[in-house]
Formats: structure tokens, sequence, C-alpha cells
């Protein structure tokens, strides 16, 4: 139950936050190498990021003081605001032939779908905690799942799938915290699994054997379970025409990361100059501002979605770990406050931010090193870009005050 209480900022986990200066400080460190370079402050990556620092400080304490029982209340509300506001850019100006930024008369301009990502894990804790009981059986997880698709088939036309990938990973460990079954959860990412290995013939084959196991100990009845096994085989055959819907340029993301050697200076040309880069700079770096990769411009999109590589090539791969590793302590602090939180909404709220900067810690480091596809997706506290970086220390004030671990 969600109360009224007076916070007592000495209760609130102050390291989560200091991890996450930590992190800015560093990329405060490679943007300064990229742009010591730029002819004007107002184009320069590394005073642009402090005047974003200071904006998302403002609301770190906003969002830290903003009371439990006030999100709770709201928390439908704050959704439908989301919503909205993905859909705004639709009545602008396309930018680089996408609508996912809104021109708001400043310098920079703002991108919906990441303040979308926050409201939608409000909205998620809200019902899950109302339902916990509800959530076990199949048909009570259809609702929470429609909540997720609204904002992600919005956000997917704009396009970006990256976000909109990134919104939907969010549901499955919610649920999961929630206490839906797992096998149900299965049943949810099964589809998806259908349609990636309907491309060769033995890799379904081995996938609808799998399928016919899990189900098989599932212990549902027959008709149930031929749905089941039929429906991802329907799926499967899907491959081909959904393939056909994707951009050239999607596919040319997927081809590359299948056969990165096939076009070294197309569309493979970013994975190879970022493993190059960070291969060259070694355990300790080449030393600030000596990135070769970085300063003679091999290296794409290095202030955002590449910041990592310029990080390896120059500051050694020991710095990478670090990051890494204070990554790594920032979720597992967030894991283990949920596990303490006294109420159920607390918890998926934490559950769901965690979740958030997961997915965008490994999508980022693993398409750094070539591991998945290019993805637009930058590294929480480090990439430039304002409404990333704002809406980064919107969600760790919001971890802070709902690790506090007593109602509000």
């Amino acid at each position: 139950m969600i109360g009224i209480k007076k916070l007592n900022i000495n209760d609130a986990p102050w390291k989560i936050l200091f991890s996450a200066l930590f992190l800015s400080f560093i990329g405060l460190i490679a943007l300064n190498s990229i742009s010591y370079q730029s002819q004007t402050i107002a184009l320069n990556p590394f005073y642009k990021q402090l005047v974003f620092l200071i904006l998302a400080l403002v609301g770190f304490l906003i969002s830290f003081l903003t009371p439990k029982y006030i999100i709770h209340k709201y928390a439908y509300f704050i959704y439908g605001i989301g919503s909205f506001l993905v859909m705004l850019p639709f009545l602008g100006t396309p930018h680089a032939g996408t609508y996912r930024w809104l021109d708001v008369g400043l310098p920079f301009n703002f991108q919906p779908s990441e303040l979308a990502k926050i409201f939608l894990v409000i909205a998620l804790a809200r019902y899950l905690s109302d339902n916990s009981i509800k959530i076990q059986y199949f048909k009570s997880i259809i609702i929470p799942i429609v909540i997720a698709l609204v904002p992600v088939l919005i956000v997917l036309n704009q396009p970006d799938l990256g976000t909109s990938l990134v919104m939907l990973s969010i549901i499955f460990p919610m649920l999961y915290w929630a206490g839906a079954r797992p096998f149900y959860l299965f049943l949810l990412v099964a589809p998806i699994f259908s349609i990636l290995s309907a491309f060769s013939v033995i890799a379904f084959s081995i996938w609808a054997l799998l399928i016919a196991i899990i189900i098989y100990y599932s212990r549902t009845n027959i008709i149930t379970s031929a749905g089941y096994f039929f429906g991802n085989i329907f799926f499967g055959l899907l491959a081909r025409p959904l393939w056909d819907i994707l951009n050239p340029y999607q596919q040319n993301r997927v081809l590359t990361f299948i056969y990165p050697d096939k076009d070294p200076l197309g569309a493979a040309y970013q994975i190879i100059q970022s493993k190059t880069a960070i291969g060259s700079g070694g355990l300790l770096g080449k030393g600030w501002g000596q990135g070769t990769q970085t300063h003679l411009k091999f290296l794409p999109v290095q202030e955002s979605d590449f910041i990592l590589s310029v990080i390896g090539e120059e500051l050694g791969f020991l710095s990478i770990m670090i990051i890494l590793l204070t990554f790594g302590y920032l979720i597992n602090s967030v894991i283990r406050n949920s596990f303490l939180s006294k109420d159920k909404f607390s918890s998926l709220i934490l559950i769901g931010l965690g979740s958030i900067i997961l997915a965008h810690v490994f999508v980022n480091t693993a398409m750094t090193v070539g591991l998945i596809p290019v993805k637009g997706l930058p590294l929480p506290f480090i990439s430039a870009g304002g409404t990333f970086l704002i809406t980064s220390y919107l969600m760790i004030g919001l971890i802070m005050r709902f690790s506090i671990n007593y109602s509000d």
C-alpha cells in the first residue's frame, strides 16, 4: 500500500547517484577528447553535454522528490501523456527520414520516446501491483502486453527499432517479478525465436522439437498444446514476409552481423572500425586525445553510439572493464533494493527501470564489439545526447526514491 510519510534523504542509496556521476565523468573525458578541435562552443559535444548534465541533475531532483503516492495515483495519466508525446513528432517535419524528434524551439530537439519508456514502467507497475493475484493466469497478462504495445507500435513506426525493442524488453522481467508463470513468458517470446530460426531448416527443426518438449512438460491439454505448437509454426512461415517489410538499411545491418566481411567499406564499416579502435587501444589505451580511429574520423557516431570504442582506444580495455563493473554494481543495487522493498509497486518500478538500463548497456556494448547488429542505442550516462541523459537521471531519481524502504 502506498501511503504518505515524510521523506528522509539519509535513507536514500546515494551510492547509486555517485555511480551514475562517475560514469558521466568518464563520458565527459571521452567527449572532451572528441571535441577539443571544435570551432564553436555551440557545436562542441563536451560543452553541450555539460549543459545537459546540469538539466539532468535538475530532473533527478524532481523525480527524487516526487512522492510515491503521487506517481502511483496518476500512473495511468502519466502513461497517457507518454503515449501522446510519442505521436507528436508525426505532426512535424522528419529528421533524417524519421519522426523521432520534436522541435521545441531550443538549440536541441526533444525525443519523446525516451520519456515514454519511464512512463510505460510506471503504468505496468501500477497494473501488475494491483492485479498480482490474477497475473498467474495466461489471459491476465494480455492487458499488460496491450499496455506495452501501444507506445511500442507508435515508436516502431517512427521508425525506431532499437527503442521499441528496449520498451518490449521491459515487460518480461516485470511480468516475472509480478508472479507470471515462466511457461507463459516462454509463450510470449517463442514466436520471435520461431521467426528468427525459420531462415534455416535445421535451426527451425531443432526449435520446433524444443517447443514440443516444453509444451509436453507444461502439462496443458492436448487442444491448447496443439494451438501453441502450430501457432509457432505459423509464425515461422511469416519470416519471409516480415523480412521484406524491413527497410533496406535494417536488412543490411542484419546481413552485416552475419557476414561482417562481405561489405567492409559499406554496411560493415561501423563494426570493423569500432573493433579496430578497441583492439588498438590494448589494456591501457593510447592516451587521451591520441586515438587515431577517433581523431582521423574513421570511427562513426563516436560521440554517442560508439563512445565506448573511443574510451577503449584512448583509455584502454581496463577502463571499459571499470565502466562495466560500475554498471554491474548499479544494476545489482537496483535488483537488491527491489527484493528489500516493502510494497509491490515500488519493487516493480525498480525492476522495470533496472531493465531499461541493462538493455541499453547490453545492446550498446554488444553492438560495439560486433556481437549483435548495429542499433542506435546510446550508453547510459556516458553517450552524448540531451534527452537521453536527462531521462537517465530521471530514472536514477526514481530508483533512489523507490529504494527507500518505506511507503511515503
